[in-house]
C-alpha cells in the first residue's frame, strides 16, 4: 500500500492504491456512453500510468500544477490521482469558456502540463501563447502536430516514490463559476477533500453505492458533491459527459445507481421525459437537489414514483456538502437546507458578526475542516472571505424555531424597497409554489417611488398559461405587500451557469431597467 508519512501532522493516504488492496476487482468508474469499466486495481494502475507522464514528460514536481481542458471521463479522475501521487495540484479548466477567459486563469496557474481531449485541438492550439511554458498532451490520439498524445506514450505501472505530503498541501485548484465578478481559484486541500468525504459519508454514503456522475468536473459539484465522497468509501461512479435526461435515466436503470445529485431543472426534465413514468428507478436510495429552490411538484413526482427527495447546500470553497434536508421533511420544510452536515458549524450573523435571532436574515457563515485555503494569488479576496476562522458565504440565511435553515439569497442580490429588504430567495418560492410555474428568478429594477422594486422573470409548466396579473394575485397571498413583485416576465428559460445557477447578472442586463423585451 503506498502512502505518504508526514511526522506530526500524521500521512496522506493514496485512496486509489488502498481500493486496490481492499478490493481490486470493484468496479470504481463505469463510462456511460463509452461502455469502459474500471475496477479500483484497474484504476489505481491508470492514475500511476498518469503519474509516470507528469513526471517523465512533463517534470513536474511537488506543488507543481496541470491541467485538463476535456470532458468527464474515467482520465479525469485518474488525473487527479495521479497528481496526489506525486504531489501537483490539479487545475481543471471550465471547457465552456471562450478563450478570452481561459486565457487570464491559464496566465494565473501556470500549468506545467495541459492535458486536453481530441475535440479541443483548435482551442488548444489558439492558446499556444498561453501554454508555451506548459507541455501540452493529448488525451486520445488526436494531437496538435507539436504535441505528444497519451496513445504514443510508454506509460509504466510501477508505483513511484510517494511524495512528502500534509495535510495541507493543495490538491486542487477549483475556479468559480465567476457570477460575480472574476473567476478565482478555490485552492482544496488533501485535508478538505477528505473532510468533506467524511462529512458526506456520515450523512449520506455507502460503500455499495453507486452514483451518476453528471455536473462537469470542473465544478466542486461534479468532483465532490459525490464523486470523491464514493471513491473514498470504494463506492462507484457512472460517468456522463454530458447531462440528458433520456440517458440519465436509462443509465439508473442500466447500472443500479443508488443515489445522485442534479439541480431541479435537471429533475423537471427527467419528470418531463415519456420515460420517467415506466424506467425502472426501484435501485434509487434517495436523490438529492441542490444549486436552487425546488419546486413542491418536483417533490411529489418523485416521492410518486416511492423516491426519497432530499435537498442540500453547499459552496466550492466549503464542503461542498455542507448541508442536507432529510427526505422526510422535503415536503413540510419545503425551502430549507436542513441542518448543517456533522463536521459543520453555522451560524447566521449580522453586519457586526453578532448571531441574529430566530427568523431574522443575516449572512451564514461556516466552519469546518472541510474549508479551503485561500483564492490562488489573491490574499485580499482571502482575507475578506475568511475571518475568525469562518467563511463568510455571502448568502442570506435565516433559522427557524425548529433549527431548520433557509436560504434567503445571495446578499448582492439582496433588494430594498420602500426602506425593507426583500430576499429574492423567499419570493421566489412562493412564485414556485403556483401550480403553473415550473421555474422563477425575482431581480430588483429601480422606482421613482420605493428606489427599487422585485420583478418575477417566470417559466411556466408545459401546456399552461398565466397573466402577470394571476401570478401577482398568487404572490399577494403568500407575501407582505412589499415584497410582492410590481411586474412579471415570462420566459420560456431561465439562463443558467454551467453550474445551474440563475444567472441573475444577465436577467439584470436583460430586464433590468424597465424595458422588458419579451421572447
Amino acid at each position: 500500500m503506498e502512502f505518504a508519512l508526514t511526522g506530526e501532522l500524521g500521512f496522506v493516504p493514496d485512496w486509489l492504491a488502498t481500493h486496490a488492496c481492499y478490493s481490486p476487482q470493484k468496479t470504481a468508474v463505469v463510462e456511460a456512453g463509452t461502455g469502459r469499466r474500471f475496477t479500483y486495481h484497474q484504476l489505481n494502475a491508470l492514475a500511476t500510468q498518469l503519474a509516470h507522464v507528469l513526471v517523465g514528460e512533463g517534470d513536474v514536481q511537488k506543488g507543481d500544477r496541470v491541467s485538463i481542458l476535456a470532458p468527464n471521463s474515467a482520465e479525469y479522475l485518474a488525473l487527479l490521482f495521479a497528481c496526489a501521487k506525486v504531489g501537483a495540484i490539479f487545475v481543471p479548466l471550465n471547457h465552456r469558456l471562450a478563450l478570452s477567459e481561459l486565457v487570464p486563469i491559464l496566465q494565473e496557474c501556470s500549468p506545467k502540463v495541459l492535458f486536453y481531449g481530441e475535440q479541443f485541438v483548435p482551442t488548444v492550439s489558439k492558446l499556444s501563447e498561453e501554454t508555451k511554458h506548459a507541455r501540452c498532451i493529448a488525451l486520445g490520439q488526436r494531437a496538435d502536430g507539436s504535441h505528444l498524445s497519451l496513445g504514443e506514450l510508454k506509460l509504466p505501472s510501477t508505483p513511484l516514490p510517494p511524495p512528502l505530503l500534509t495535510p495541507e498541501d493543495p490538491w486542487l485548484i477549483l475556479y468559480t463559476s465567476g457570477t460575480t465578478g472574476k473567476p478565482k481559484g478555490a485552492i482544496l486541500s488533501q485535508r478538505m477533500i477528505t473532510w468533506n468525504a467524511i462529512n458526506t459519508a456520515l450523512r449520506d454514503l455507502l460503500p455499495s453505492d453507486i452514483t451518476l456522475t453528471h455536473t462537469p468536473m470542473f465544478y466542486t459539484g461534479g468532483l465532490n458533491v459525490y464523486t470523491t465522497p464514493l471513491l473514498f468509501l470504494g463506492g462507484t461512479n457512472v460517468i456522463m459527459r454530458s447531462w440528458n435526461a433520456e440517458q440519465a435515466l436509462e443509465w439508473i436503470e442500466r447500472e443500479r445507481v443508488s443515489m445522485f445529485f442534479a439541480v431541479p431543472t435537471q429533475f423537471l426534465q427527467m419528470i418531463e421525459s415519456p420515460r420517467f413514468a415506466t424506467a425502472d428507478l426501484s435501485s434509487l436510495r434517495f436523490v438529492i437537489s441542490g444549486g436552487a429552490p425546488c419546486p413542491v411538484s418536483i417533490i411529489e413526482a418523485f416521492a410518486h414514483r416511492g423516491i426519497v427527495f432530499k435537498q442540500g447546500f453547499g459552496l466550492t470553497e466549503v464542503g461542498p456538502n455542507c448541508f442536507c434536508l432529510e427526505g422526510r421533511d422535503s415536503v413540510r420544510k419545503a425551502g430549507s437546507i436542513g441542518f448543517p452536515n456533522f463536521f459543520v458549524r453555522a451560524r447566521v450573523v449580522d453586519d457586526e458578526g453578532r448571531d441574529v435571532a430566530p427568523n431574522v436574515v443575516g449572512e451564514l457563515v461556516l466552519q469546518t475542516p472541510a474549508m479551503f485555503s485561500g483564492y490562488w494569488k489573491n490574499p485580499e479576496a482571502t482575507r475578506e472571505a475568511v475571518r475568525e476562522g469562518w467563511f463568510y458565504t455571502g448568502d442570506l440565511a435565516r433559522v427557524d424555531e425548529e433549527g431548520y435553515f433557509y436560504i434567503a439569497g445571495r446578499k448582492k442580490d439582496m433588494l430594498i424597497s420602500g426602506g425593507e429588504n426583500v430576499y429574492p430567495a423567499e419570493v421566489e418560492q412562493a412564485l414556485l409554489a403556483h401550480p403553473k410555474v415550473a421555474d422563477a428568478a425575482v431581480i430588483g429594477v429601480p422606482d421613482a417611488k420605493w428606489g427599487e422594486v422585485g420583478k418575477a422573470i417566470v417559466v411556466l409548466s408545459p401546456g399552461q398559461d398565466a397573466t402577470a396579473e394571476e401570478i401577482l394575485e398568487f404572490c399577494r397571498a403568500r407575501l407582505a405587500k412589499f415584497k410582492v413583485p410590481k411586474s412579471v416576465v415570462f420566459l420560456k428559460t431561465l439562463p443558467r451557469t454551467d453550474s445551474g445557477k440563475v444567472a441573475k447578472q444577465q436577467l439584470r442586463r436583460d430586464f433590468g431597467t424597465g424595458r422588458d423585451q419579451q421572447p
